[in-house]
């Protein structure tokens, strides 16, 4: 094995035990160093990963994701191998676009119920009604609903455990009781599959395994067109993600209606949300033209009271 691929072991080790899974980096990385052995060069070279970052012909996002990860690498490298290069910051200059949040109106997520009451099969439509009405009251990303294990679901305290969730971080959600009740009664139901006693999974399909995300997805698209919901920007489309920006919202306001103080129920929501950064939480409540009026009142209202 060359010191390259020896350098990539350790560094993904490392980057790993700071909680980054890595799984699309390791991959890319892998081929960037098969490129780097095919050009039988043995210290990381700017116009070699230039060339590979490029080739065959990407996108400009694409090509400058590939060239960042590679930087990662190098600038690790750099530290034991001077003579590694690091690619510059402002080489294949690109600032990834977040989509606009769809922020759900009441009726929209009832009209999304609606639409899962028209899919085949009963514990289909149960599995998809459940999942929806979970995400909404939650706010757990979708693959966090879809990792939940039966043994996760604490019945007498009223919390739902989330493990191994993103930066391979854990946590506890205490949820309201009709929230477990309403996972008990799914649990229970008598047309669940039967192999899913094969499964410690609590969502399952009909085949009695664990729910894909992709299966989720596309599923909710079906139910976005059934709901006839429509896009409002170029960049504001409906998608299941948005539940959890929903929640957030609705989770700021009702503290803004009642007179908390925000800045702590913020600090909350962050923390419940499993952000390891409050600030991916302020831009999760950016898109809400209430919540930033009523933050202005307040302010408006603290300025007025001190002149």
């Amino acid at each position: 094995m060359s010191p390259l691929r020896h350098a990539l072991i350790a560094y993904l080790v490392v980057r790993r035990a700071l909680g980054f899974k890595l799984q699309q980096a390791e991959q890319l990385l892998d081929q960037f160093l098969t490129y780097v052995e095919q050009c039988d060069e043995t210290h990381l070279r700017l116009p070699t990963m230039l060339a590979w970052a490029t080739r065959p012909a990407h996108d400009s996002g694409w090509s400058a994701r590939r060239l960042a990860i590679v930087r990662r690498f190098a600038s690790h490298l750099h530290a034991i191998d001077p003579a590694t290069e690091v690619p510059p910051t402002d080489l294949l200059p690109w600032r990834q676009r977040r989509a606009t949040p769809y922020l759900y109106a009441d009726e929209e997520v009832t009209g999304l119920l609606d639409a899962a009451a028209t899919l085949r099969g009963a514990h289909r439509v149960a599995t998809v009604r459940t999942l929806i009405r979970l995400l909404a009251v939650t706010g757990m990303r979708v693959g966090e609903a879809l990792a939940l294990d039966r043994e996760d679901v604490d019945v007498p305290q009223s919390v739902l455990t989330i493990r191994h969730a993103k930066f391979g971080k854990s946590r506890e959600l205490p949820v309201h009781p009709s929230t477990i009740a309403a996972l008990r009664q799914y649990l229970q139901r008598d047309d669940r599959p039967r192999t899913a006693t094969q499964t410690a999974a609590v969502f399952v399909s009909l085949a009695g395994t664990r729910l894909r995300y992709r299966h989720v997805h596309w599923t909710f698209h079906r139910l976005v067109r059934r709901a006839g919901l429509t896009p409002r920007s170029a960049t504001c489309r409906p998608r299941i993600h948005d539940l959890r920006h929903r929640f957030a919202v609705c989770t700021l306001l009702d503290a803004y209606r009642s007179g908390e103080d925000a800045q702590t129920r913020l600090h909350r929501l962050s923390t419940y949300l499993g952000h390891v950064d409050p600030a991916h939480t302020y831009w999760y409540l950016s898109a809400a033209p209430e919540l930033l009026q009523l933050a202005s009142d307040r302010l408006q209202r603290h300025l007025g009271g001190g002149l």
